[in-house]
C-alpha cells in the first residue's frame, strides 16, 4: 500500500473515532437534583433560599412590624429589597441566582412585597423618565409613587474545603440579615449550613 493510501486510511479511521466519541446531551426536568461536582449549584441556591425565608418569616420582627400602626399595621405588609449577597467562598458562585431565589420565596409566601433594587430599579426609573418624553400624558407613569422599602436583605456565602486523597469535604455557611431601613437596626439574622462529602 502506498504512503498516500496509508495516510488516507489512518485519517479516515481517526475521523470515524472522533465522530463516534461525541457528547450526548439529554434534557431533564429543571427541578431534578443534580450534584455532579459537589460544588454549590442551583439546587443548593433554591433549597437554601426556601429554608432561610421560612426561618425569616417565622421571626418576631414581622409580628412587631404588623403591630406597629405607624409603620405597618394590618393593612401594610412589609416591603423588602434584596440587596447584595456576597460570595466569600473558595469557588465561583453566581449570587444573582441565589438573590432571585430569595425574592421568589419571599414573593410566593404572600407575607412580603418585593421592591426592585440594584440594576432593576435603575431600569424602571429610566423607563419612567423615557415615558415623560415619548408616552402620552394619559399613559405615562408618574414620578413620586414608588413604594419605599421597609427592610433590606443582605448576606454572604462562605465555604471551607478539606481534602485528603480521593475524598473532599465542602462546608458552606450561608448567612442572611434583615435590616430595618428606617432605623438601620438588624431585625433578623439567620444562618444555614450545608456539608458535602465527595469521593472519586
Amino acid at each position: 500500500m502506498s504512503n498516500v493510501l496509508k495516510i488516507f486510511a489512518i485519517s479516515t479511521v481517526a475521523i470515524l473515532i472522533v465522530g463516534c466519541g461525541g457528547r450526548e446531551v439529554t434534557r431533564i426536568d429543571p427541578d431534578t437534583v443534580t450534584d455532579l461536582s459537589g460544588y454549590w449549584n442551583e439546587t443548593d441556591a433554591h433549597m437554601v433560599a426556601d429554608s432561610m425565608i421560612t426561618q425569616c418569616l417565622s421571626g418576631r420582627w414581622i409580628t412587631d412590624f404588623m403591630a406597629d400602626r405607624d409603620r405597618g399595621g394590618p393593612e401594610h405588609i412589609p416591603v423588602i429589597v434584596v440587596g447584595g449577597i456576597y460570595n466569600e467562598s473558595s469557588e465561583h458562585i453566581n449570587t444573582d441566582i441565589f438573590m432571585n431565589a430569595i425574592e421568589q420565596s419571599l414573593l410566593e409566601s404572600g407575607e412580603a412585597l418585593i421592591a426592585a433594587g440594584g440594576d432593576s430599579r435603575g431600569e424602571v426609573r429610566a423607563e419612567r423618565e423615557d415615558q415623560t418624553i415619548f408616552a402620552s400624558p394619559a399613559t405615562a407613569a408618574a414620578f413620586g409613587h414608588e413604594i419605599g422599602a421597609d427592610f433590606v436583605v443582605t448576606g454572604s456565602i462562605g465555604s471551607i474545603v478539606d481534602e485528603e486523597g480521593n475524598t473532599r469535604s465542602i462546608y458552606y455557611q450561608i448567612s442572611l440579615e434583615l435590616i430595618d431601613v428606617e432605623t438601620a437596626l438588624k431585625s433578623w439574622i439567620g444562618s444555614l449550613e450545608i456539608k458535602k462529602m465527595i469521593e472519586w
